[in-house]
């Protein structure tokens, strides 16, 4: 079955707690086009940064009208009104809609639209950490350490694909050694319940260094995440900070044991994904990093762990692309 042209075009945006993407789908099955990002920061609510950029590409000549829209947010969707989890925007379905004279607004899970992209992502929008071949006839599942950190799979249907989305940014965190356990004794006194969002993620990251600092007998300096990835490797003209590198392999070390145990727990065979700015940015060092090491280090079940493929998420705008996915699974094409 097609989608009619009326239907057409689409609006599509990615909506996380700092940064909001918008992108228009202007034919069946199509790219995402006109891409543009913004500051949440800078717009009272996201109907507003919408018609902004709306806006502006009328001012280019770009001009649209969308009949339909599809919001992917970082944040669980449990109602037509939905609050950010990591930042002050609050999105009414009903709101929206009219004010941008939409027919329907659909809203997912910022990673359940990044598991339906799962299925249709090319060779060159990934890059290997380790052995295996990623199989779309099985279930995957896709983890991001970003702001926060995300989780979904995407089970396969006989004739599509269903994308759940899922929670487990805020499982508590284990420890795979006994210096990892002393760093999450450390991380406990400020938090009682320390999740893998807590660690795993821009806004864990200072825990995670803090505490490591605190294991390794020493002071740590208030930094953001991406200060202690620069001082890591030395960037921007700072000598190389043996805190911080210890800061970073820990962390891609623990985001190994937390993808391992997705597979396990999601029956993943066809595949984990790494999404977020966070391990793009970290780039050759991640996949050169412990992750796969602990990614497969599952007792008697390394070898259950060892045929299922790794993958970094490299190419831009995925969750974009999944939320187009969404709108044509609605209407009947996808």
């Amino acid at each position: 079955m097609g989608v009619a042209a009326p239907a057409l075009p689409w609006l599509v945006a990615d909506i996380g707690g700092t940064n909001a993407r918008f992108g228009l789908v202007r034919a069946p099955r199509g790219a995402v086009e006109d891409i543009r990002a913004v500051r949440c920061a800078d717009f009272a609510t996201p109907q507003a940064a919408a018609q902004a950029y709306l806006d502006d590409l009328s001012a280019a000549g770009r001009s649209a009208a969308p009949r339909r829209a599809a919001f992917a947010l970082a944040t669980p969707i449990d109602s037509d009104t939905v609050k950010m989890t990591n930042s002050n925007w609050v999105i009414a379905r009903r709101e929206v809609t009219a004010a941008l004279g939409l027919e329907r607004l659909h809203l997912v899970n910022d990673f359940e639209a990044l598991a339906l992209a799962l299925p249709h992502l090319a060779d060159d929008d990934v890059v290997a950490i380790g052995p295996g071949q990623p199989d779309k006839r099985l279930p995957m599942a896709v983890v991001g350490p970003g702001t926060g950190l995300g989780v979904a799979l995407c089970v396969p249907t006989g004739g599509g694909w269903v994308a759940i989305a899922a929670e487990g940014g805020h499982v508590t965190m284990a420890a795979a050694d006994d210096f990892e356990g002393e760093v999450l004794r450390h991380a406990r006194r400020e938090f009682p319940h320390v999740s893998a969002e807590r660690l795993l993620s821009g806004i864990g990251l200072p825990v995670l260094h803090r505490a490591v600092a605190a294991v390794r007998g020493e002071v740590a300096e208030t930094l953001t995440a991406e200060e202690i990835s620069q001082r890591a490797f030395g960037r921007g003209g700072d000598t190389t900070d043996p805190c911080c590198l210890a800061t970073l392999d820990t962390f891609c070390a623990m985001l190994g044991t937390l993808a391992g145990n997705l597979a396990l727990t999601g029956g993943a065979r066809g595949g984990v994904f790494i999404a977020g700015g966070i391990a793009q940015k970290l780039g050759d060092y991640f996949i050169r990093s412990r992750f796969r090491a602990r990614f497969e280090a599952k007792g008697r079940f390394q070898g259950y762990l060892s045929t299922i493929s790794t993958r970094l998420i490299v190419a831009p705008y995925v969750a974009l692309q999944g939320a187009a996915q969404a709108v044509e699974q609605e209407l009947g094409a996808g």
